[in-house]
C-alpha cells in the first residue's frame, strides 16, 4: 500500500470531504469516498480503507435515536439478507480485473445520483414489507459486494417504507453498519482486507468525525437542498469517469 505523503494528503481530504457530506446530508460517506479513492486505487482496495470510518460514523448514527431496538425487530430479515448477499458477491470486489470493477463502481454511483436527483415518489404497502424486505437486503448485498456502495436500493426501499424522519436516519445508519460489516468480512474471506489497510482505515476516522462535525455545523448556513443536488450532479460526472475508464 502506498503511503506516500501525497497518498495521505489524498486519503485525509477525502474523507474530510466525504465527512462533510455526510454530515451536511445525513448520509453519503461511503459513496463519496469510494468513488474519490476509486478515481486513483483499485476498488477492493478503496472498500478496504472505507471500513472503519464508515463503521465508526454509521454506528454513531443508528444508535443516535430512541428506535434502535424496535428497528432491530423489525428489520433482521433484510439484514441478514444484506450479510449473506455482501459476502457471497464479495469476491468480485476483490477478482475481477479493476477496470471492470470500477466500471460497477461507476455505473452504481450514476444510478443512485440520477435515482436520487429525480426523488421519484414511492410507497410500499406493508403487506409487501415481510417478503420485500429480504429480497431488497439480498439485492442490496449483492451490489455492496460488487463495487463497495451500500445505498442501492436500500435506500429507496427504506425510504419508500414512510418511517418519520429520525426513525428514517437510523434505519440507514443500521442499512449502512450490516453492510460495513459484511464488505470486511467479505474482503477478509477473499484475502482483500490486510494489516496495513487497517492502519489507514483506521486513520481516515479522524478527518471522517472532522468533517461531519463540519458539515453539521454548517448545515443550518447553507441551503441542504442546493448542496445535495451539486454533491449529485458530482457523483454522476465522478460515476461517469469510473464507468469509461475500461473504454479510453
Amino acid at each position: 500500500m502506498n503511503e506516500s505523503p501525497l497518498f495521505l494528503l489524498m486519503l485525509t481530504l477525502t474523507f474530510l470531504t466525504a465527512g462533510l457530506v455526510k454530515g451536511v446530508t445525513g448520509m453519503g460517506l461511503p459513496t463519496v469516498a469510494m468513488g474519490l479513492l476509486g478515481t486513483s486505487m483499485a476498488p477492493a482496495g478503496a472498500a478496504a480503507i472505507l471500513v472503519m470510518p464508515s463503521l465508526v460514523t454509521n454506528i454513531w448514527q443508528l444508535l443516535g435515536g430512541p428506535a434502535t431496538a424496535q428497528l432491530l425487530r423489525r428489520f433482521w430479515p433484510m439484514m441478514l439478507a444484506v450479510m449473506l448477499g455482501t459476502v457471497g458477491s464479495a469476491g468480485l470486489l476483490v477478482r475481477v480485473d479493476p477496470l471492470w470493477s470500477g466500471l460497477a463502481l461507476g455505473i452504481a454511483l450514476v444510478v443512485y445520483a440520477v435515482y436520487a436527483l429525480v426523488s421519484p415518489a414511492l410507497s410500499i404497502p406493508s403487506r409487501a414489507e415481510p417478503w420485500l424486505s429480504p429480497f431488497v437486503g439480498l439485492l442490496t448485498g449483492v451490489v455492496t459486494g460488487a463495487t463497495g456502495v451500500f445505498v442501492m436500493p436500500a435506500v429507496p426501499y427504506l425510504q419508500a417504507l414512510r418511517l418519520d424522519k429520525e426513525e428514517l436516519v437510523q434505519a440507514l445508519g443500521l442499512s449502512f453498519t450490516v453492510s460495513t460489516v459484511a464488505l470486511a468480512a467479505g474482503l477478509l474471506a477473499q484475502g482483500g482486507f490486510r494489516l496495513d489497510q487497517l492502519g489507514l482505515s483506521a486513520l481516515a476516522i479522524v478527518p471522517a468525525l472532522v468533517g461531519m462535525g463540519v458539515g453539521q455545523a454548517i448545515r443550518t448556513r447553507i441551503s441542504p437542498r442546493i448542496f445535495r443536488r451539486c454533491f449529485l450532479s458530482f457523483l454522476v460526472l465522478l460515476g461517469l469517469e469510473l464507468a469509461s475508464r475500461p473504454f479510453f
